[in-house]
């Protein structure tokens, strides 16, 4: 009888079976992959039934393309799309993050065609765990466009059937999220000490965004070319939407920005020279690096203000004023004027036939916010607090109650200091 071989190396993943073949257990049952005298056949079978004996399933060869090759395809379909300028990297490697999710679950080697729909349940618990509601939601919307990109692009005859329970979590679900956390807005007093605090470029930021409810995407992407300081309007398409927005500016926003745009450094990259802001080290606030790591200098530099002022908690970050404008501009009551300054996508009917909206009105609304801004201004005189025109506060007191609700903000200067504030402003 001829003896057992030895295995070809070290941790070669199958063993010799006495009836002549290589083999091993899985699932508490052993399969076999090939003779003794191929042991590199064996090792390949192994390798691509590997996937669907792990998870259970009867392999299937020559069964159409395989998860791993559908990802790739995807992902170099979305490449075209970045690099024609049709599609952001950050969205990417969101995708690139649900592809690799996807094939360390599925298995790269696993046709598309035997997947079931207790697959995708699986799937579904990879991706909820550890994350929130509104993560698991992106996952799920990247692995939907990821089959139905299968379907379209002819690399499966039918549609991957995805199961009843592969879905997004309820609007429901998340309402309740939303409700269970505080609210997301910073009261106007807050905005006024913010502002007062603030140094360039940031002060202009934020005056951006309670005047024009602008995000940090759209500070950062904000060109020259579209900021008309002189007629005190700005005419850029939100990035993220790329709807057509204009915004009138308040006198304190045109002031800020006189100030801050001189004194930009000269771009790193010769496609940001037309840029607004630029951070110190001449690179652009907000973007995602090759590595996919976002990285968003505008929420970091506001945090710390948002800290040096005692107003930091859940929930409180830039992107909060542009919720804070949306909820004041709604006290006008014209919200069709509001979603045009804020560049809120409207697939509605009506939207598809207005060509424009009047320009009175869009003022109106950001009037309504700056009287509500100056209304805050009077309240931090009256409890102590001095507001000069050039939006610099000098605090009479150490702790200064600055907000109605509850929230104190330490205001600990020296007149001295304070005067180098000013200084450091650009104020006089």
């Amino acid at each position: 009888m001829t003896s057992k071989p030895k295995k070809p190396y070290r941790d070669f993943p199958l063993y010799a079976h006495r009836n002549g073949q290589w083999a091993k257990r899985i699932r508490g049952k052993v399969h076999y992959f090939g003779k003794w005298n191929d042991w590199e056949g064996a090792l390949n079978r192994y390798l691509e039934d590997r996937d669907a004996l792990m998870a259970g399933r009867e392999p299937q060869r020559d069964a159409g393309i395989t998860v791993g090759m559908l990802c790739n395809r995807f992902l170099t379909a979305k490449q075209r799309l970045v690099d024609a300028g049709d599609m952001g990297l950050r969205s990417w490697h969101n995708y690139r993050v649900a592809c690799d999710h996807i094939v360390a679950q599925l298995g790269g080697r696993t046709p598309v065609s035997s997947l079931t729909v207790e697959d995708f349940a699986a799937l579904r618990s990879r991706f909820a765990t550890g994350r929130g509601p509104y993560a698991l939601a992106l996952l799920v919307r990247c692995t939907r466009t990821l089959f139905r990109f299968a379907f379209e692009s002819h690399l499966v005859p039918t549609p991957v059937a995805l199961g009843p329970t592969f879905k997004p979590p309820s609007k429901s679900v998340l309402r309740r999220l939303r409700q269970s956390r505080p609210r997301r807005m910073l009261e106007a007093d807050q905005v006024r000490v913010l502002l007062a605090r603030a140094t360039q470029p940031m002060q202009a930021m934020i005056y951006l965004a309670i005047n024009g409810g602008f995000g940090q995407e759209d500070c950062a992407s904000l060109p020259r070319r579209c900021v008309d300081l002189k007629s005190g309007w700005i005419d850029f398409p939100r990035p993220k939407t790329a709807v057509s927005r204009l915004v009138p500016l308040w006198p304190e926003t045109i002031a800020s920005l006189e100030l801050a745009m001189p004194r930009r450094p000269s771009p790193r990259r010769a496609e940001d020279r037309d840029l607004v802001f630029l951070t110190t080290r001449r690179n652009r606030f907000v973007r995602t690096l090759p590595t996919g790591s976002h990285v968003d200098t505008v929420a970091i530099r506001f945090n710390r203000l948002l800290e040096s002022c005692g107003f930091n908690r859940r929930g409180l970050n830039f992107y909060a004023l542009r919720h804070t404008f949306e909820t004041i501009a709604g006290g006008t009551r014209d919200q069709i004027a509001v979603n045009s300054i804020m560049g809120h996508a409207d697939n509605s009917m009506s939207d598809h036939y207005r060509e424009y909206v009047e320009r009175d009105r869009l003022v109106a609304v950001t009037d309504h916010v700056r009287q509500t801004e100056r209304d805050a201004a009077d309240k931090l005189r009256r409890r102590g607090v001095i507001v000069n025109e050039d939006n610099v506060v000098s605090a009479t007191v150490a702790c200064v109650t600055v907000s109605a609700r509850g929230v104190r903000a330490t205001a600990q200067q020296s007149t001295g200091r304070a005067r180098k504030e000013e200084e450091a402003n650009g104020s006089t």
